[in-house]
C-alpha cells in the first residue's frame, strides 16, 4: 500500500473513532466497530495502533497539538504581554467551541476507562499552560503586578476557561446573555486572575 494511502487509511480510523466515540461514549465503542464504520479489517486498525486505548490517545494527541500549535504563534506574534494573554484565552475559548470534537475528548472522556494518558505525551499537552504562565511572567515582569506562582495563575485561568467552553457546549448559560459579551468578561476576569 502506497504511504498515502496509508496515511488515508489512518485518518479515516481517527476520525470514525472521534465520531463515534462522541455518539456513544469510550465504553460502547470497540475496534471493530470502528472498522466497520471505516469499512476496514479490525486488523488493518492494529496495523495503526495497538489498542482502543492507544486510538484514543492519538486523538487526544492530536488534539493538543493542534491547541498547542494555534497557542504558540499568538504567543511568538503578540507582543505585549497583556494583549497576548487575552489573545491566547480568546484563542483557547475559540478552539474549544470551534473544535468539540476534539475538546470532549480532550477533556471529557471517562480516564477510568482507558489506559493511563503517558506521561511524555501528558508533558506535550500541557505546553498551553506553559504558554499561559509564560505570558503571567512576562506581565509581572513590566512591575504592575507582581506573580510569585505563575504556573498557579495558568492553571486558575485555564479552569475558569474550561468551565466557560463547557458551559457553552452544555448549552448551560442563560439565553438572555450574550455569549460574545461573555467570553469578552471571562477573557478580562482571566488577566485578573493572571496575578497571583
Amino acid at each position: 500500500m502506497a504511504i498515502s494511502q496509508k496515511n488515508e487509511l489512518r485518518r479515516r480510523i481517527l476520525d470514525a473513532a472521534r465520531k463515534l466515540l462522541l455518539e456513544r461514549g469510550i465504553s460502547q465503542v470497540s475496534i471493530r466497530m470502528i472498522a466497520t464504520d471505516v469499512g476496514c479489517s479490525v486488523g488493518a486498525i492494529y496495523t495503526y495502533f495497538e489498542n482502543k486505548d492507544i486510538l484514543i490517545h492519538s486523538l487526544i494527541e492530536e488534539g493538543f497539538e493542534r491547541l498547542v500549535n494555534s497557542q504558540l504563534s499568538i504567543e511568538a506574534a503578540v507582543l505585549d504581554p497583556v494583549e497576548r494573554l487575552k489573545a491566547l484565552c480568546r484563542n483557547y475559548i475559540h478552539f474549544g467551541l470551534k473544535n468539540p470534537e476534539y475538546y470532549e475528548i480532550m477533556f471529557h472522556l471517562n480516564a477510568e476507562r482507558m489506559a493511563r494518558y503517558p506521561v511524555e505525551k501528558y508533558r506535550k499537552a500541557r505546553r498551553n499552560l506553559e504558554v499561559i504562565s509564560r505570558a503571567i511572567k512576562e506581565i509581572s515582569g513590566l512591575g504592575t503586578v507582581s506573580v510569585s506562582e505563575p504556573f498557579l495563575g495558568a492553571h486558575l485561568i485555564w479552569s475558569l476557561l474550561h468551565g466557560l467552553v463547557t458551559l457553552i457546549q452544555f448549552e448551560r448559560i442563560d439565553r438572555k446573555i450574550d455569549q460574545a459579551a461573555l467570553i469578552e468578561s471571562a477573557v478580562i476576569q482571566a488577566v485578573n486572575l493572571s496575578a497571583i
